[in-house]
Formats: structure tokens, sequence, C-alpha cells
């Protein structure tokens, strides 16, 4: 009796998990499917970092999850950014479009609080355009705006999920 009581648990846990583990696959295979700026593999690997991803019973809970990390990204740049703006040595032309990355990186945390509407339309991308003015001159920022709008990017598409 308690060894099958101890099985019913084992059993039922590992179809929770496996459940759960679903909505985020299923969620990001949808999204991936709907916009194409959204990538499977990242989707998955980066959300399910997020301890609340585990528990998401819906796409609903995802956009929750989505959101927190694209801002907690955003955070993470913005640090990055400081750090290589103290370099004494930075080329004033490289300085420059730091600043300019860094005023649209500050404020994205905030538009992302507010939603989708207030988030849409800003061109995160424009911190790399910017280096890209100048010939010969790379963004020290690459990978990092690359995440950046794939997490804006899977946002954007969980809440459109939600909204159908």
């Amino acid at each position: 009796m308690k060894n099958s009581l101890v099985s019913a648990i084992v059993f039922f846990y590992v179809l929770i998990v496996s459940v759960r583990s679903d909505v985020l696959s299923d969620s990001c295979r949808e999204a991936a499917k709907d916009d194409p700026n959204v990538k499977f593999d990242f989707c998955v690997s980066t959300l399910q970092e997020n301890p609340k991803a585990k528990s998401a019973t819906g796409v609903a809970d995802l956009v929750e999850v989505a959101m927190e990390t694209a801002i907690s990204n955003a955070k993470s740049i913005g640090s990055i950014i400081s750090k290589l703006l103290s370099k004494k040595s930075l080329e004033q032309y490289v300085r420059s479009c730091l600043e300019d990355c860094s005023e649209l990186y500050s404020d994205a945390g905030s538009d992302l609080s507010r939603g989708e509407q207030a988030f849409e339309g800003k061109d995160y991308g424009t911190a790399n355009t910017v280096f890209k003015e100048k010939k010969g001159v790379v963004s020290p920022l690459t990978k990092e705006n690359q995440d950046f709008f794939q997490l804006t990017a899977i946002s954007l598409a969980f809440i459109n999920m939600v909204q159908k």
C-alpha cells in the first residue's frame, strides 16, 4: 500500500512536470511558427531559466516570464554599457554610440513594464545600426542586441497568442 502511494505520487509529479514543460515548448514552437523573429531554441533555453516558467499553465503565464526576462536583460545590457563607458581609452565615436545605446536600453525596462502598446514600434536595433554608420567600427553589443531583440519578439508573440 505504501509503495503504491509513493509510486502514484511520483507518477503524478512526473506527469505534472512534463505537462508544464510542454506548455513552454508548445508556446515557443507556436511563437516561432507565427513570427520569423522568434527562434524556438532560444525561446525555450532562455525562458526555462526563469523559475516561473516551470509553473506556467498557459501562454498567458509565459507573457510575464518573457517580459521579466527581457527587462532583466535590458538592465544587464545597461550594466555592460556602463562598464564599457568607464574605459578611458574608448574612441569618441564609440563612446557617443554607446551613450545612445544606453539611453535606448534605459527606456526599454519601463517601456516593457507598460506592455505591448508602449513597446511596439521601438527600434532597439538602432543601438547596432549606429555603429554601422562609421566604416570599420563594430558594435561591442552585437550579441546582446540580438538576444534582447529575441526576448522582445518572444514577449510580443506570446501577447499576440493570448489575444487570439
